[in-house]
């Protein structure tokens, strides 16, 4: 398994910002400063949500953590950060907290999952009269198009959820047992980052509750028959937390596709 054996993590996308008053974490930080061909136009004088298209899952409310997809652009249509910059891993962030800037807390509250909006930010909910970096001008009103993958209500944070998609056979797997497992590990908006289920794959080999795997994915495991397979949800705390592995970023979300083949 390459990515996500051990549990460790990379820097969140998040630089400190500024609003109108006060001080807040951003969503966003310094990009490449790509120049894309279509500008907006400006200046804006207040935030300005249009819903490119309706989400059909649940709506978010203050509280909630959001995992979400977007690129920010400039007036003149400049893109200074992408989620596609970072293997298309989605940032996740609780609404409402001031985590981000003010231009997202107050336009993505009602949001439905699997939606998509434009977000059309003045620099007084942005970063005023702050420059960040090179790329983002003091003043500046900023453009996201963004797009809500998943909604996590705040009782659901600690869990690791399990859905069962097909059942087993024989005992069940309980701590210590040495197991091999085939596996898919995707962000939850479906982007893959690592699997053995393919022609040539071998079964990833653990010994459940060593600590070989995050501890999300041994959670899993327990319980489990040969045979069985499951959808796994796994929170960061259960996975690798604010450090990232790999093509995982801080704070990631992770979903696996796993299914146990034996119990030694």
């Amino acid at each position: 398994m390459r990515f996500w054996a051990i549990g460790c993590t990379v820097a969140v996308l998040a630089i400190a910002g500024c609003g109108d008053k006060t001080d807040q974490t951003s969503a966003v930080k310094g990009g490449t400063g790509t120049s894309t061909a279509v500008a907006n136009s400006g200046p804006l004088d207040k935030l300005k949500v249009d819903d490119i298209k309706p989400g059909t899952g649940p709506e978010a409310k203050n509280g909630d953590t959001l995992l979400m997809e977007y690129t920010g652009t400039l007036a003149n249509g400049t893109v200074f950060d992408s989620t596609s910059k970072r293997d298309d891993a989605p940032f996740g962030f609780v609404l409402g907290s001031g985590q981000v800037i003010k231009g997202w807390d107050q336009g993505l509250v009602g949001m439905k999952e699997g939606g998509e909006r434009k977000l059309s930010i003045p620099s007084s909910l942005g970063y005023g009269g702050e420059a960040k970096g090179d790329t983002i001008p003091a003043n500046s009103d900023l453009y996201f198009d963004v797009k809500l993958d998943k909604v996590v209500p705040a009782s659901e944070l600690d869990d690791v959820t399990v859905q069962i998609t097909k059942h087993g056979t024989g005992r069940k797997v309980k701590k210590g047992d040495a197991v091999e497992v085939i596996y898919t590990g995707s962000f939850v908006n479906g982007k893959q980052f690592d699997t053995n289920r393919k022609p040539d794959g071998k079964p990833l080999p653990v010994v459940v509750g060593a600590g070989g795997v995050v501890p999300g994915f041994d959670k899993a495991l327990d319980g489990m028959q040969v045979g069985e397979r499951r959808i796994v949800t796994i929170p960061p705390q259960w996975g690798y937390g604010p450090q990232g592995q790999g093509p995982i970023p801080a704070n990631s979300w992770l979903v696996f596709d796993i299914e146990i083949k034996t119990i030694k």
